[in-house]
């Protein structure tokens, strides 16, 4: 059952890595995943929360952080160093399969810290301004879903390890987003619906 489960796994990042192959996704693919693309982005939301909603800002500032902070240490340091998987391009058996785009790094495949990162701020953003700002949603899990699927494609992270990153992601960042709404409800009856 686990062979079975490994081998959809490799034929499902097969055909995102491999078949998906085109000179627009080779070049924009890697920009997406790399952290250094957002860091403006990052800026910008600081300064954006901070200025807009004073010194709640301060409070969505420091529990992005927090929301990050946990489900990278959960991804990185829990699940990564107990599960052990191989990337696929450290693969001895399986990477002369794989369309490798980004340097493989040296660090275990399960669950990627990507999706589970990006998703867990998406949804901790999602929570707090879904009823403020229409497209915050969409705009959301389009980003991270973006970052996450690039993963699969340069070829560091097999599709299940995107699947359940992200899904830890989600839990995380939901937990944290009602938590903030539980300690500062005050944020939320401002709302326009």
């Amino acid at each position: 059952m686990i062979q079975q489960l490994v081998h959809i796994d490799q034929e499902i990042f097969l055909a995102i890595n491999q078949g998906l192959s085109n000179p627009v996704f080779d070049w924009l693919l890697p920009i997406l995943r790399n952290p250094y693309t957002w860091a403006p982005l990052y800026l910008f939301l600081i300064i954006f929360f901070i200025k807009t909603y004073g010194k709640t800002g301060i409070l969505i500032v420091a529990m992005t952080l927090i929301t990050f902070g946990i489900s990278d240490g959960i991804s990185s340091h829990l699940i990564k160093k107990n599960v052990k998987r191989i990337r696929p391009c450290n693969d001895v058996e399986f990477k002369e399969n794989v369309n490798i785009r980004v340097r493989c790094g040296s660090g275990f495949s399960f669950t990627s810290s990507h999706a589970a990162n990006h998703f867990s701020l998406a949804f901790f953003w999602i929570v707090l301004f879904r009823r403020r700002w229409k497209y915050v949603l969409w705009l959301c899990i389009a980003w991270a879903f973006l970052i996450s699927v690039s993963q699969i494609y340069v070829g560091v992270h097999y599709p299940f390890d995107i699947l359940c990153g992200s899904a830890l992601g989600i839990l995380v960042g939901l937990a944290t987003g009602y938590l903030f709404k539980r300690f500062v409800p005050s944020f939320f009856k401002t709302e326009q619906v």
